[in-house]
């Protein structure tokens, strides 16, 4: 990996953590300010807007813990990026991990990046 796409990579997961932070915190805006206004969800339950993702947190937290691995990243060309990556994490109030494979397309406006689209996928053992 370059050193361009290392601090690429560095910064989008910077970024990635934000959203999960907030879910950890319950931090609505926290969340908010980390999503484009059209920004789209693809997730097993269906689609989700900006406003389904933080009206999630409405009533506090919705994750207790959470670690990212196996992370890479993809230029899109101009100012947009690909982080895909494996998430193992626990619900609040649950006591089993999850894991899932995500991929998050990250746009740059002026000097911050705002997620526009993220789709998880459900880990299998296989």
């Amino acid at each position: 990996m370059t050193d361009e796409n290392e601090k690429l990579r560095a910064t989008l997961v910077a970024c990635e953590k934000t959203v999960w932070d907030a879910l950890v915190s319950g931090d609505v805006s926290g969340d908010a300010q980390a999503l484009d206004e059209g920004f789209l969800g693809v997730y097993s339950d269906g689609f989700a807007t900006k406003d389904d993702h933080t009206g999630q947190l409405k009533n506090g937290a919705t994750v207790d813990c959470y670690e990212l691995a196996e992370t890479r990243v993809m230029s899109l060309g101009g100012n947009h990026a690909v982080l895909s990556y494996r998430a193992v994490f626990r619900r609040k109030g649950f006591t089993v991990e999850e894991e899932m494979y995500v991929s998050s397309i990250w746009r740059r406006d002026a000097d911050r990046w705002r997620n526009v689209f993220s789709q998880d996928t459900p880990a299998i053992s296989v």
